[in-house]
């Protein structure tokens, strides 16, 4: 049973609204005044006339509100609100930023509680707001619309221009009969507890469905509509991260690789004959050190001499760390490390955006609005900002240890779970816990910056392209949606970006992380000491190795995350969830 399945289909009230500010205290979204008359619509589309009965209306609202209030004191706290709409199975009900903002529409006074006049006088709005709505979009007037009238609404009433995909996506979750066909019954159930954002719960609807992307300075990928969604969507979008990150763990690899190695240069950077000295100059200088330590200098061999020969051939630096990694254990040493990586998807994703969410009402609080749609470009800033540094403090200590295992002794005859185990344990007889946070300060610095880059990127160019588009349609800007594939590349574009100015933060980070492991054995007192000895030993260059690898990831991981998330919204049921 739904959860307003028990109400008449429309019902009519000659009382007027006790507040009419009630229309401004609910978020801005309850405009309108209740009509004189509802006529109530039968199935076929017929109309029994007027219903002036206050007391049914009333005898309805007081059901509906006994239900809700679990605790039956009379009045309804959040508490009771939420565990009300999860028992209800409500669409919502997953989504608690969305709860909490419904429920403040309903609890005019702010007390934390919503008694029944405050209940009543929210529905009787609503009510009459939604029969309007309905009104439009069913034309013809014969008591259901389908797709194509829906499609036509988004195009001629919200000035919309969806795909095809996401106007099924939205019709086949408020058609709960799956009969191709919404009556008012089942569009009045789907969007009575949907906030009325921009003047309009469609749009406030369609927002939600609208896939958006994540991607960190280190560029790993994540779908981040599925956590709005629910625990359904959220599975399926950490999985698809899962997926994505598995299949481009060789780039991480040999990003690390090349991070940890001080001796490898970049050959876009300096030229092969360049390298080719440097090489030569270096290995003078080694070998000169041996022979003092030996007391051989006089008697070096013909072989030695011949060493110290620059090399004929110079390769990329990522040839020869593919080829090095490749000697160490074949393909499975290019995802050492990749268990530990995909092990934080899930934790890492649900502090970043509950955080990021918190954040964004905390602001709200502060600047005085009633929806965080409405905060500022600051507020916004600070609260992704304040999401990024408390998933990073959460998975940091994961990090740090993937980054010391893929720098540790792989030709040594510990493998997998006991190098893993090892690892840590030699990490915590070092230093404690505070060894799993070397360099977490660094990490946290480059964070604001990226997301300064990143959302200014995607802003910019988001506003270009919703300015051309406006022009070519003749809309208002604000009425233009862009569709899923072109906010998926600006999001690619931004993040690359981001993730490219604030490179050298990450590196020096990791090195601070990995100093004194097998692959990258030099020690550091600081930020200050890695960067001046990692500019003295590699020069500037030295602050963007295993850049190239970096953002290679970036479009595959983007592609698969996508494919995957799709397909397992597929597998799980998840397409006919949102139908039903």
């Amino acid at each position: 049973m739904g959860l307003f399945s028990s109400f008449p289909s429309k019902l009519t009230s000659t009382e007027t609204t006790p507040n009419n500010e009630i229309a401004i205290e609910i978020k801005d979204t309850l405009g309108l005044s209740t009509t004189p008359e509802i006529n109530v619509r039968d199935g076929d589309g017929s109309t029994n006339g007027p219903v002036t009965t206050k007391i049914v209306r009333n005898k309805e609202y007081k059901n509906l509100f006994n239900r809700l209030d679990v605790s039956s004191c009379g009045e309804v706290t959040f508490e009771d609100f939420k565990e009300a709409l999860k028992a209800l199975d409500h669409p919502i009900s997953g989504n608690e930023q969305l709860v909490e903002s419904v429920f403040e529409s309903f609890d005019h006074n702010k007390d934390h509680k919503i008694t029944f006049e405050e209940f009543k006088s929210y529905l009787a709005i609503t009510d009459n707001q939604i029969e309007k709505g309905f009104n439009v979009i069913d034309a013809d007037h014969d008591g259901r619309f389908s797709r194509d009238d829906f499609k036509n609404y988004f195009y001629n009433r919200l000035n919309l221009h969806p795909t095809d995909q996401d106007v099924d996506q939205l019709f086949y979750q408020m058609d709960s009969h799956h009969d191709g066909y919404v009556t008012y019954d089942e569009f009045r159930e789907f969007l009575i507890l949907m906030p009325r954002l921009n003047g309009s719960r469609i749009r406030t609807a369609f927002n939600y469905i609208v896939e958006e992307l994540d991607i960190s300075s280190d560029g790993d990928v994540t779908l981040i509509n599925h956590f709005i969604n629910g625990f359904g969507f959220f599975l399926a979008g950490g999985l698809s991260g899962v997926v994505s990150r598995t299949c481009t763990a060789p780039f991480d690899r040999i990003k690390v690789f090349l991070i940890a190695r001080t001796d490898l240069t970049s050959t876009v950077l300096h030229s092969r004959r360049e390298i080719a000295n440097q090489i030569a100059k270096g290995t003078v200088r080694t070998k000169m050190q041996q022979a003092r330590k030996a007391l051989h200098l006089l008697s070096m061999s013909y072989e030695a001499t011949e060493a110290l020969e620059p090399p004929k051939k110079v390769r990329s630096p990522i040839i020869q760390a593919a080829r090095t990694i490749w000697k160490q254990g074949g393909l499975k040493a290019f995802y050492v490390g990749n268990g530990l990586n995909v092990v934080k998807v899930f934790p890492e994703s649900a502090m970043k955006f509950g955080s990021f969410e918190a954040a964004k009402r905390f602001f709200a609080r502060i600047e005085g609005v009633d929806d965080t749609a409405k905060l500022s470009k600051a507020s916004n800033y600070l609260a992704g900002g304040f999401g990024g540094v408390c998933a990073q403090f959460t998975v940091y200590p994961i990090d740090t240890l993937k980054f010391r295992l893929q720098c540790s002794n792989l030709d040594s005859d510990l493998k997998g779970n006991r190098l893993l185990i090892h690892t840590a344990k030699s990490m915590y007889k070092d230093g404690g816990l505070r060894m799993f946070y070397r360099g977490l300060f660094v990490g946290v610095s480059g964070i604001f910056p990226y997301a300064a880059l990143d959302l200014g990127t995607f802003t910019s160019i988001k506003n270009w392209l919703v300015k051309r588009e406006s022009l070519k349609y003749g809309v208002p800007e604000e009425d233009i949606k862009l569709p899923n594939y072109m906010v998926l590349t600006l999001g690619a574009l931004s993040g690359t970006f981001g993730a490219t100015m604030v490179y050298p933060i990450n590196l020096l980070r990791t090195r601070l992380q990995a100093q004194g492991t097998y692959a990258h054995p030099y020690t550091y007192d600081g930020f200050n000491d890695v960067l001046r000895k990692t500019i003295a030993r590699e020069g500037y260059g030295g602050l963007f190795k295993g850049l190239t690898p970096n953002l290679a990831k970036v479009a595959p991981a983007v592609s698969i995350s996508y494919f995957m998330y799709e397909n397992l919204k597929y597998m799980f049921g998840l397409d006919s969830q949102v139908r039903g």
